[in-house]
């Protein structure tokens, strides 16, 4: 399974937290993450994300380059777990690939925890791309990290 770990975009500051936008850098960063996401993603890749307007619009950006449709999904809200997110995903058991686009902490968990060894939490740049892989050798389940992206290297 290939789980692609995208954290929204730069956004504005405010309340209610659910509803807060893109700036005009966060919408140059998503467009950019989308175009290259876009270029190295298969057609079969599925696109999970989070209730809240930053997320919607940072994966609405993938959407329309890649014309791929998005499933929003409340367990990828602010404030939820690893745990919640990897059921989401069905980790590590998923055929397709997916890109989750999600919030902080969360997602530096996420990584934290399929790593292994690291911090108790991975600090994920706005805009940047975790590509973590499952895999089976000599009946192990291993985690393989792919790449880590940061739109301002894009």
């Amino acid at each position: 399974m290939e789980l692609i770990l995208w954290r929204h975009a730069e956004a504005e500051a405010g309340e209610p937290d659910l509803g807060r936008k893109l700036t005009g850098k966060g919408e140059k960063q998503a467009r950019r993450m989308a175009e290259w996401l876009h270029a190295h993603l298969p057609d079969s890749t599925r696109i999970l994300v989070s209730p809240a307007t930053r997320a919607q619009q940072t994966a609405r950006a993938l959407a329309e380059v890649g014309h791929r449709k998005l499933r929003t999904v409340e367990a990828l809200s602010p404030g939820a777990g690893p745990t919640e997110l990897l059921a989401a995903v069905d980790w590590p058991d998923a055929r397709a690939p997916i890109v989750v686009v999600g919030h902080q902490p969360t997602l530096g968990w996420v990584v934290s925890q399929l790593l292994g060894g690291g911090p108790p939490s991975w600090a994920i740049k706005k805009g940047a791309v975790w590509w973590l892989q499952s895999r089976t050798r000599d009946s192990e389940t291993q985690v393989v990290l792919r790449a880590v992206v940061n739109p301002d290297l894009l």
